[in-house]
């Protein structure tokens, strides 16, 4: 028996995957990161010519926010006492604890669809992570087909990722820093047409490098994995990738191709979303 058979007969065990009672508010993590499968690679990395990015943007000044209204929905800020706040920085632990393979302070975090709860989880993480003493704490949107960190943030969405990858600004310009959460954000940007075009460029990898300077963790909001090429394009600019899975919604052969699509030597492991 596989060890992705393995991983799916225990989420069934414990009723993460037929099993689910609908909660009320915000979206609660089944906090157990259930050991990855070791199998398949990703699709080749796309490779153009694009503006380049100075390393200099690792020490350069950002724009600064007082006062953003974040959503509800944001309980790690909002309510961090409570028992879903709890939930997140129990997740945050448990990645941070699994550093002893390698580094994995830019962590992508991807699903095998829409609706699964991804980029919640993202932003919810990336709060918890900020609570850490003296830790700089950076989200990057890289959902170019449906941003959402922008919209839990309180942001503009424009200018972000897209508009640095163009050469239309600056990372120093697309930055945002929340004073009052001690995080910074990134969004997403303008839309793009052909976002896995600009994943695979080398504008992609400098903009990754120079804010591993800046900051001690990174937490990617990437694309669906399947079908679309983006997550694997990504997968080697990171260091690690966890799979959010809601549980009695995702399906078996959802996550096999999720699976499938980023270098299972890298995921850390999957995320129960919603567990009863």
């Amino acid at each position: 028996m596989s060890r992705i058979q393995n991983i799916l007969d225990k989420a069934e065990r414990e009723g993460a995957v037929r099993r689910i009672r609908p909660l009320a508010g915000p979206t609660l993590p089944a906090v157990a990161v259930v050991d990855p499968p070791v199998t398949l690679s990703p699709p080749p990395t796309v490779v153009a010519p694009e503006p380049d990015v100075s390393v200099a943007a690792a020490s350069a000044p950002m724009r600064v926010i007082s006062g953003a209204r974040l959503s509800p929905s944001l309980i790690a800020a909002v309510s961090p006492s409570g028992i879903a706040g709890e939930q997140y920085r129990a997740l945050r632990t448990r990645i941070v604890h699994r550093e002893t393979g390698g580094p994995v302070n830019v962590v992508l975090i991807t699903s095998p669809g829409r609706g699964d709860g991804k980029s919640l989880t993202v932003a919810n993480l990336g709060l918890a992570m900020a609570q850490e003493y003296q830790q700089r704490i950076c989200v990057v949107d890289a959902d170019f087909r449906s941003p959402q960190q922008h919209r839990l943030f309180g942001l503009p969405d424009a200018p972000g990722l897209s508009d640095v990858l163009t050469g239309r600004v600056s990372l120093e310009d697309a930055l945002v820093a929340l004073e009052e959460h001690h995080i910074s954000v990134l969004p997403a940007g303008t839309r793009s047409a052909h976002p896995a075009e600009l994943f695979g460029t080398t504008t992609m990898r400098r903009t990754l490098e120079a804010l591993r300077l800046r900051f001690d963790r990174i937490v990617i909001d990437a694309p669906a994995a399947a079908p679309l090429a983006d997550v694997g394009i990504l997968t080697p600019l990171v260091d690690s990738i966890v799979l959010i899975v809601r549980a009695g919604i995702t399906s078996k052969p959802a996550i096999h191709d999720a699976i499938a699509a980023v270098d299972a030597g890298k995921l850390l492991g999957i995320v129960l979303n919603e567990a009863a």
